[in-house]
């Protein structure tokens, strides 16, 4: 989308007294800032319902020691992006799009500043880590039955003893999203080649078969191309039609600063996929459906009550662990052929739901919790509500 540079200090005409959000991503040269821009003005038009002042900014931009900075605002009458002067921001959601970003020490040292500001909060400073995910959640003795067997991906030696375990494993990149880089390994002792590697591509996915664990492990240190694994137990997921499926639930704070089930949706993986990503071929469907045709209507109705029970207890099991403060995070969470319930990801930039009733929940309640973070401050701060 194009830029247009706004004339003159129109800015000073800002209410001061509106509470105040910045979306902070990182600048781009060529298109001045990165993020799902589509997701950016969704949240800058509910931010103006709700009364707020809202902006994206990049971290260049943000100079905590100034009163006011430049942002970006978004015009539906010209569909482009303009910069203006903004107020420092009361509240600041991360939406830096990408992990090597984040991890720039740049970056770092401004997130750091900002989580010291005495009038500014953050909330989710950073993506979050697979194996951290797996370490905090297994700390808690109410959240660790739903983890499957987890293990850094470090050896051969190490591999072959997760396989004896479990003949059937998932390797993912600690820092993946989306799907990207996941395989599969299954040892089929009865073969002449006993070791089955699946191996995700965009849509579908690739599958070898190796004679031995040198074999097999070379492949997989080759495809790896270096990046840090989690090998984890396979868990036969509910299928309807053959293809199995997963629910992906959205959790954010509420008005009330309480964790709370923002909505549920599901993705039935692809007929040659591994995941249940849609970008992997995977598709969107209404999960009581999916639960009442494999359970019954009874059934389905406990395993829901107990998806949502759980995803709200890892929430907060995974802040308290983290020790930094968040409001949302999107969750992946697998209901086995039995109706047990399964943890297999966490999220803390989640992507756009697509269903439309937990899209325009997951917007406001955005600036709910902003509301709720903003009256926790000090009276009296400047740009406060």
């Amino acid at each position: 989308m194009p830029l247009e540079l706004e004339a003159g200090a129109s800015g000073l005409e800002l209410n001061h007294s509106k509470p105040v959000l910045a979306i902070l991503t990182i600048e781009d040269d060529l298109q001045f800032f990165r993020g799902n821009r589509t997701n950016f003005s969704d949240l800058l038009k509910t931010g103006k319902d709700f009364g707020f002042t809202a902006y994206v900014v990049t971290v260049k931009q943000l100079n905590l020691s100034k009163n006011r900075i430049k942002g970006f605002a978004y015009s539906d009458e010209t569909r482009t992006w303009y910069q203006r002067h903004f107020p420092l921001p009361d509240v600041i959601y991360n939406r830096i799009p990408m992990r090597e970003d984040e991890l720039h020490p740049s970056v770092k040292r401004k997130i750091d500043a900002i989580m010291k500001h005495p009038s500014i909060q953050l909330f989710n400073p950073s993506f979050f880590n697979k194996w951290s995910l797996f370490e905090w959640l297994r700390l808690s003795q109410t959240t660790k039955p739903f983890i499957p067997g987890t293990r850094r991906l470090v050896s051969q030696d190490g591999l072959g003893r997760m396989l004896r375990k479990h003949s059937f494993l998932y390797l993912k990149p600690v820092s993946g999203k989306a799907g990207v880089g996941i395989m599969t390994i299954e040892v089929q002792p009865e073969k002449n080649m006993p070791y089955r590697l699946k191996i995700q591509e965009h849509k579908k996915s690739i599958t070898f078969r190796y004679p031995s664990m040198a074999r097999l492990w070379a492949k997989i240190k080759k495809q790896s191309c270096g990046e840090a694994y989690i090998a984890q137990q396979g868990i036969t997921l509910a299928a309807y039609q053959n293809r199995q499926f997963d629910l992906r639930a959205l959790v954010q704070k509420n008005r009330r600063g309480q964790w709370d089930i923002t909505g549920i949706g599901a993705r039935v993986a692809g007929t040659t996929s591994i995941t249940t990503h849609v970008p992997r071929g995977g598709s969107i469907e209404d999960p009581e459906m999916l639960l009442v045709h494999v359970f019954g209507h009874d059934h389905a109705r406990k395993i829901l009550v107990k998806v949502k029970n759980t995803a709200l207890m890892i929430a907060r099991q995974i802040e308290r662990a983290c020790g930094y403060q968040l409001g949302e995070m999107s969750m992946d969470l697998g209901i086995d052929t039995d109706g047990n319930v399964w943890f297999f990801e966490a999220n803390s930039k989640p992507m756009k739901f697509d269903e439309p009733h937990i899209r325009k929940k997951s917007l406001e309640r955005i600036y709910h919790y902003g509301l709720y973070l903003i009256k926790q401050q000090k009276p009296g701060r400047s740009g406060g509500a």
